[in-house]
């Protein structure tokens, strides 16, 4: 790894195009002291895909003086005292995932690598690492706001259930003891507290912000108005910290008004009792226009690790050639959080600022002409939004396109054929991926895209989600049925075809999800089998904060319906159910057999052509040096 350091240009060791992270730094810059200290589970990657630089960028171009503290040891105030007391506030993000998530599996297994950490090295952060920073802060710097940002923040507003304590929790806010939540994408929050500060006001006056939770004491919000109905100026109460601790119904409750409450344009302020206390959300804010998107993106990122850093940081080698188009997603699946962060409207940079960027990538060492990737949390959904900007502040649909595509969503792919173009036609770009995945019930919609898509812009293979096959389960999943999949499958195939290229889709499935039971496992694998599909990518579901899927995991009813829905708690269920998408697996072939045997299934035990597997032993059954060679050669590659 030392290797990496070695190779870097004299341009990426200029600490000089880094934001400040020493006290040698400030000195430099001639400063006694910095306005904003941005506090960070993440390495500090001075690139836009990562959350913490790109707010200390945004600060910073407004001019604040920004330092960048990442990874502290959690264990004294020391890391966080080397540039001395901010003037204005903290900010803190456990980094670009929940710090749970990042550590443990859906098995709850410790995971082998930390994508965010120098090396790939884990416990650099630590377990809930907003409320363990935010504690820290407050003992480093009494006296000074702390503001909680960053998705884990974000997604843990509410009270919500934590799956790797199997307990609901309070709002992150109040177990941080911070002054401020951020919740969202945080750009116009952010600005609006740090502009106000800088202002003279207290923190304490900041309550009327979007995008943003505080606490209120008791006597302070027992008396507000409660609204009755959208627009009547009072706030929603939802059911307090207490209640949904208890009830499940009241929990899912909750996690429906909640839901509800997301668009922008029209929703009501949320309080939520916890105890004597109670925390204010007021409405989320409003998403960026190109414009904006644009500034986001022109700041002048040194697109590289901290010079500080001797070994690579994977998520960078991943992202370090990719551009981002847009943020946002309309699609609503329950089982992502996506939209409860980013928001339901679509936020699109211009073709002239992607450009801009494509440029700049071209004067990085180490890029060959080929950009990884050219989108954002769906691709295709570049520039698309509702027809009429009334009709989108007043809509109250939970997803544009289940269960069918909205007549008011515009669905024109020529925005994006349009930039696909011009990037792939910039001089010195070699090749253009769209590798973050498309949503192909609006891609068979364009078969000009499709055609594009496979002439110019897949390598070989398109990663695509279509999760499951039962109607059932991709109801509760808010996702299209298995059909919308196998047409996009099949345009696709003739499009490569037609462009002399032999393609195959990456197909991405689901096991354990809400809805999912064993008999709904085995008739995925029958249909998989059918279609000689041997999927690579099996997610077993993990309950994240705030989802709907989650709501649904830990209540057993669907919030949205009302009704009640199965959901595989045991984690041997789980093993079972995943297994089954890897029947061809011999490694699996147990697991299958015992999964097939509590489904009712026997049948699919044997040597025929309908069959699953093989039986454990006698007629048919693989022999041990058969068993141990299949094993040797492991899963096969092809999706």
């Amino acid at each position: 790894m030392e290797l990496v350091s070695l190779r870097r240009s004299a341009k990426d060791r200029d600490t000089r195009r880094f934001l400040p992270t020493t006290r040698a730094d400030l000195d430099a810059r001639g400063w006694d002291a910095i306005d904003v200290l941005i506090v960070n589970g993440d390495a500090y990657v001075d690139h836009p895909a990562f959350g913490g630089a790109l707010i200390g960028r945004f600060l910073e171009a407004r001019g604040f003086r920004v330092g960048m503290i990442a990874q502290p040891d959690w264990r004294s105030t020391a890391d966080l005292l080397r540039m001395g007391r901010p003037r204005l506030m903290v900010g803190i993000t456990a980094g670009n995932l929940d710090s749970m998530l990042n550590k443990l599996t859906a098995q709850k297994k410790t995971r082998g690598e930390d994508q965010y950490s120098p090396g790939g090295r884990t416990g650099l952060r630590p377990n809930r690492a907003s409320i363990v920073y935010a504690n820290l802060c407050r003992e480093a710097f009494p006296g000074v706001p702390i503001v909680l940002g960053g998705i884990e923040a974000s997604l843990r507003r509410i009270a919500h259930f934590d799956y790797w304590s199997e307990s609901v929790r309070r709002s992150i806010l109040l177990d941080a003891k911070a002054d401020l939540l951020i919740f969202g994408m945080g750009e116009r929050p952010v600005w609006d507290v740090a502009r106000r500060l800088r202002d003279g006001e207290p923190v304490s006056a900041l309550r009327d912000i979007r995008g943003t939770a505080h606490v209120l004491r008791r006597g302070a919000w027992e008396e507000l108005p409660r609204s009755r109905h959208v627009g009547d100026g009072g706030v929603l109460e939802l059911p307090s910290y207490e209640v949904v601790t208890t009830d499940v119904k009241a929990f899912a409750e909750m996690s429906r008004a909640f839901q509800y409450e997301t668009n922008p344009g029209n929703a009501r302020p949320l309080l939520q009792p916890h105890g004597s206390e109670a925390v204010y959300f007021n409405p989320p804010a409003f998403a960026l226009e190109t414009s904006e998107m644009d500034g986001l993106y022109d700041m002048p990122f040194a697109r590289a690790p901290h010079p500080s850093y001797t070994e690579a940081i994977p998520a960078f080698e991943t992202v370090k050639h990719s551009i981002v188009t847009m943020r946002g997603c309309f699609g609503g699946c329950t089982f992502c959080s996506i939209t409860e962060h980013e928001g339901r409207v679509i936020s699109s940079r211009s073709a002239e600022s992607v450009l801009r960027e494509v440029r700049a990538l071209r004067r990085m060492d180490g890029f060959a002409g080929v950009v990884t990737d050219l989108g954002g949390p769906t691709a295709n959904m570049y520039e698309m939004r509702c027809r009429e900007e009334r009709i989108e502040h007043a809509c109250r649909r939970l997803s544009c396109v289940h269960p069918e595509i909205c007549e008011n969503l515009v669905t024109d792919h020529g925005p994006l054929l349009t930039l696909m173009k011009r990037v792939r036609e910039e001089p010195g770009v070699k090749k253009v991926f769209l590798a973050s995945g498309v949503r192909y019930d609006l891609a068979e919609r364009s078969p000009e895209f499709v055609t594009e898509l496979a002439k110019h812009h897949t390598g070989g293979q398109l990663s695509v989600a279509p999760e499951h096959s039962r109607k059932e389960v991709l109801d509760k999943m808010k996702k299209p049925g298995i059909e919308s999949y196998e047409r996009f499958a099949e345009q696709f195939q003739c499009a490569s075809e037609a462009s002399g290229k032999q393609q195959f889709l990456v197909p991405y499935f689901i096991s354990g999800h809400p809805g999912s039971t064993l008999r709904d496992m085995v008739d995925l694998a029958l249909w998989l089998k059918a279609r000689a599909m041997r999927p690579r990518q099996v997610q077993d579901f993990i309950p994240t904060p705030m989802s709907m899927a989650t709501a649904m995991y830990h209540t057993g009813i669907d919030p949205l319906t009302r009704t009640p829905v199965y959901t595989a708690k045991d984690m041997h269920e789980k093993r079972l159910q995943k297994a089954l998408l890897m029947y061809w697996d011999v490694a699996q072939h147990d697991l299958v057999r015992e999964a097939l045997a509590k489904a009712g299934r026997r049948d699919l035990i044997g040597t025929g052509a309908g069959a699953l597997v093989p039986p454990a032993s006698g007629q048919g059954a693989l022999s041990i040096h058969a068993q141990r060679a299949a094993r040797k050669r492991g899963p096969t590659k092809r999706g």
